[in-house]
C-alpha cells in the first residue's frame, strides 16, 4: 500500500490517479498508522514552503514521517514535497523544514526569464533509479520559483536549465524526490512513478 499524505496541499487527485495508473495501491491519508503500515510514502506539495510546513505541522505527522524515513521506508516527494525535506527556504526564511537533508531552497536566478518557471523543460540525469528505462533528455512539467541547493551535491539525481542549473530531482538511499510534477508529465512521468514503485 502507498500512503499518499493528505495535509491540505498538493494536487492529490491527479497524483493518486497517476500512481494507480502506474500500478500502485494508493491510500490518501492523514493517519499516522496508515503511514506506518504503508510500503512506501508519497509526500506531495504545492504552494509556499511556509504554508506547506504549517499545514504539515498541524497534522502532527512530522515525527511519524521522519521516523519512517529513518527506518528506511521508501519515500517520494513531489514539488514542494521535495523542498520541505531541506532545512529551510529563502521563500519562508523563518520557517524550518524537515531537515532530512542539509541545505536550503534558493530562488531561481533567471535574468530575463519569467518566474515562476512554468512549463516543459528537458532534464539531464545520471544513473538514478527514478529514470530507469528513459534515455536522452526527456521533458517534464515544472511549476516553481525555488529549487534545492543541497550541501551534498551528490544527492542531486537530475537537473534542468532555466537561467541557471536547477535541481530537478534528488535521490539518496530510500529517499526520492522530484521538483517537476510526474503526474502532469505524460508517459515519462508515469515511468518515473513506476520506477519509484519498483525501487
Amino acid at each position: 500500500m502507498l500512503a499518499l499524505i493528505d495535509y491540505g496541499v498538493g494536487n492529490l487527485f491527479s497524483v493518486a490517479k497517476a500512481l494507480e495508473f502506474a500500478g500502485g495501491d494508493v491510500k490518501l491519508t492523514c493517519a499516522a498508522d496508515d503511514i506506518e503500515r504503508a510500503d512506501k510514502i508519497i509526500l506531495p506539495g504545492v504552494g509556499a514552503f511556509g504554508d506547506c510546513m504549517s499545514n504539515l505541522t498541524a497534522t502532527g505527522l512530522i515525527p511519524t514521517i521522519k521516523a519512517q524515513i529513518a527506518a528506511g521506508k521508501p519515500m517520494l516527494g513531489i514539488c514542494v514535497g521535495l523542498q520541505i525535506l531541506f532545512a529551510g527556504s529563502d521563500e519562508s526564511p523563518n520557517v524550518d523544514g524537515l531537515n532530512v537533508f542539509n541545505g536550503r531552497i534558493r530562488r531561481i536566478c533567471a535574468d530575463g526569464l519569467k518566474i515562476p518557471h512554468m512549463g516543459w523543460n528537458s532534464v539531464k540525469f545520471g544513473g538514478s533509479k527514478l529514470f530507469k528505462g528513459l534515455s536522452g533528455e526527456p521533458y517534464f512539467y515544472f511549476v516553481h520559483s525555488y529549487h534545492a541547493a543541497p550541501d551534498d551535491p551528490s544527492i542531486i539525481a537530475a537537473t534542468t536549465a532555466y537561467g541557471e542549473t536547477v535541481t530537478a530531482a534528488i535521490e539518496h538511499d530510500n529517499i526520492f524526490a522530484t521538483q517537476f510534477h510526474p503526474e502532469k508529465s505524460g508517459d515519462v512521468g508515469l515511468r518515473v512513478l513506476k520506477n519509484f514503485l519498483d525501487a
